[in-house]
């Protein structure tokens, strides 16, 4: 076992579920959800290859290993946090590397205001992006903080509302035009070339669309990237389903047009995180500016007639 692979908080949680007397307790007391404490304690037996807790659903001991490794830990825990208290009454800003997690419809210039806004108020924080529309595990992957959009947060994570996002349908203005202009002599209009999320279930997609058009749609081109898929749909592909962020200036502009049955779907943004517990500065000042900075929109309205 190589000491580098253990992972601190883990050590802590371990510490709290001892001295709490179960998981749910431990979970209390550091402000995380259960789940999220068992995930914690078996990733530490992982990585020291041997099981410190027996447990069943109704009582809870330590193992050998577990006894010694509490005893040992308590004293390397209680030595960090000397040290920690020592540098914290130094340090009044926030600082060192932050890890975000978000999706890559984040890539927009609004977005990358907020973090030139937020670099000038935190100089000393270094930003380090990962941008995808896949959803990460904080814990494995090392992330600080990640931004979701989601009807039901994941239980073992603690999720901060941010702002509510809107989606809609939307296309270039002469695809439309083609579209109306393209019926064949027996009166039927053509099928709507649509561009789709390939990480999203292609059935699932194409029966919420189909639905609402009322009209045969053709899935043109699939893509793992929304940025991708915005560049694609603006050059006239297909239509696409796009977040706000992505297309307000280009409605309001008249360079791109809503599907006139589009009705919009909202859903909130948050920020999600692993423990509320000595969460660090650089954490909860970034959480701080989005939530003040996000906190007072509302989902785009925007409204653009055409026909189709």
């Amino acid at each position: 076992m190589n000491p580098a692979d253990l992972d601190l908080t883990g050590i802590r949680v371990f510490q709290v579920i001892v001295e709490a007397g179960s998981f749910s307790a431990a979970a209390d007391r550091l402000g995380m959800a259960p789940p999220m404490v068992s995930k914690h304690i078996a990733r530490l037996e992982r990585a020291l290859g041997a099981r410190l807790l027996n447990r069943t659903s109704r009582s809870m001991s330590l193992t050998e290993a577990g006894t010694a490794f509490y005893a040992q830990g308590r004293q390397a825990l209680e030595l960090l946090d000397a040290a920690a208290s020592s540098v914290g009454r130094g340090q009044q800003q926030p600082q060192g590397e932050l890890r975000i997690s978000a999706p890559v419809w984040c890539a927009t210039p609004r977005f990358a205001s907020l973090l030139a806004d937020y670099s000038r108020a935190c100089p000393e924080v270094r930003l380090d992006l990962h941008l995808d529309n896949h959803m990460v595990d904080l814990v494995s992957d090392g992330f600080d903080v990640a931004l979701r959009m989601t009807a039901e947060p994941a239980p073992q994570l603690i999720a901060r509302p941010l702002c509510q996002m809107a989606f809609h349908w939307v296309a270039a203005p002469g695809l439309l035009h083609d579209l109306d202009h393209g019926a064949d002599l027996a009166g039927e209009r053509p099928p709507i070339p649509v561009i789709l999320p390939n990480y999203v279930p292609l059935d699932r997609m194409k029966a919420r669309l189909q639905e609402g058009m009322r009209r045969r749609i053709d899935p043109i081109m699939k893509s793992s990237d929304t940025t991708l898929g915005y560049h694609a749909m603006a050059a006239g592909i297909g239509a696409a389903f796009m977040p706000a962020w992505l297309v307000d200036d280009d409605l309001a502009a008249g360079r791109l047009v809503r599907l006139p049955v589009d009705t919009g779907y909202v859903n909130t943004l948050y920020a999600v995180y692993a423990s509320r517990r000595q969460m660090p500065l650089k954490v909860r000042s970034f959480i701080d500016f989005l939530a003040e900075r996000l906190g007072g929109l509302t989902a785009a309205s925007t409204e653009t007639e055409t026909g189709i």
